[in-house]
């Protein structure tokens, strides 16, 4: 198999076809479905590293699925770990749904099913490490499978800037100095894994209870900023908006609407509060987030009976008695 698998030389017709060869060969079977109607572009480029395959994937926006049929065609036990370079994915995989972002990693299990979607073109760069290389209990990989990890700490910031040389730099290493790289590779990301259970075990990450506070604070930090919104939070914890959602479900308020009353809550604090010089009620709006001032008398007087000005005329008149 060529290092190298385009499309930009076939006829438009050709492409598809020659892209879903191309996935298997390099990748894996899965299950393919595009997200344009124009003509699709891919590339991959795929080397091995010692014992690791590690490859290059740039393309317009589609989606894979592996099932339980393509994985009796190819049964082989690896532990995917990928890098997106630029775009977007959401992974799924064992319950979990995660956004991987630009600067992000992500990992799964190849013989498990698991969905990818890529909704923009995007590139990645993946490697495909083979099971048996990591003394990893089985519970703590699939802590790791269908979760993304940022790169700013701990040992996905190792982990990062070493996957990302070894899949691009891999037509230049001797075999000595492929299978330094690749063991090293490997052991870094076993320390994520251990690194990952840990964090576990203690209750700092992972549990759904756990996510729904970080969320929660999250929100209450940033109620200033006018473009907080579902997907913004989604993104800054990983995750998909659906996943998101889901999580709020069992706290009987939406994403939206708990953002909103947060934001009211802390406008009311401001307009009871009593002062030389008080605030205009335009001001306190725009500081909690509110941009259109129709829009915040509006929905104030929804959740609390008066228009925001007559409201604090009561409050004030009522705390002066």
């Amino acid at each position: 198999m060529s290092p190298v698998l385009a499309t930009a030389s076939l006829p438009h017709e050709h492409r598809l076809g020659y892209w879903r060869d191309a996935v298997e060969q390099a990748l894996m079977p899965v299950t393919m479905a595009m997200r344009g109607n124009g003509p699709f572009e891919g590339r991959i480029v795929a080397h091995r590293v010692g014992a690791l395959r590690v490859t290059t994937v740039e393309a317009d926006a589609y989606r894979v699925r592996r099932t339980a049929a393509h994985i009796a065609r190819s049964p082989e036990p690896h532990l995917a770990v990928a890098l997106q370079t630029s775009g977007t994915a959401v992974l799924a995989q064992d319950g979990r749904e995660a956004l991987a972002d630009r600067g992000d990693l992500f990992v799964w299990d190849t013989t498990r099913p698991y969905s990818l979607d890529f909704p923009e073109r995007f590139s990645t760069r993946v490697v495909h490490i083979p099971r048996h290389l990591l003394g990893v209990p089985d519970e703590d990989l699939r802590a790791v499978t269908g979760s993304v990890f940022a790169t700013d700490q701990g040992c996905a910031a190792v982990l990062m800037p070493l996957l990302a040389t070894v899949v691009s730099s891999a037509h230049a290493y001797s075999p000595v100095a492929a299978n330094g790289l690749a063991g090293g590779l490997v052991d870094v990301f076993a320390a994520l894994v251990a690194e990952h259970a840990e964090e576990a075990a203690s209750g700092d990450w992972g549990t759904p209870n756990h996510l729904v506070l970080r969320v929660r604070e999250h929100i209450n930090a940033h109620l200033a900023d006018p473009a907080l919104s579902p997907e913004s939070v989604a993104r800054a914890h990983h995750i998909s908006v659906r996943y998101l959602h889901r999580l709020f479900e069992e706290e009987g308020v939406t994403v939206s609407r708990f953002i909103r009353q947060r934001r009211l809550e802390e406008c009311a604090r401001e307009l009871a509060r009593r002062g030389r010089t008080a605030p205009t009620v335009s001001s306190i709006a725009q500081r909690w987030g509110f941009v259109n001032p129709t829009h915040f008398s509006r929905v104030f007087r929804g959740a609390y009976g008066l228009p925001p000005r007559e409201w604090r005329t009561m409050r004030l008149a009522a705390g002066s008695q």
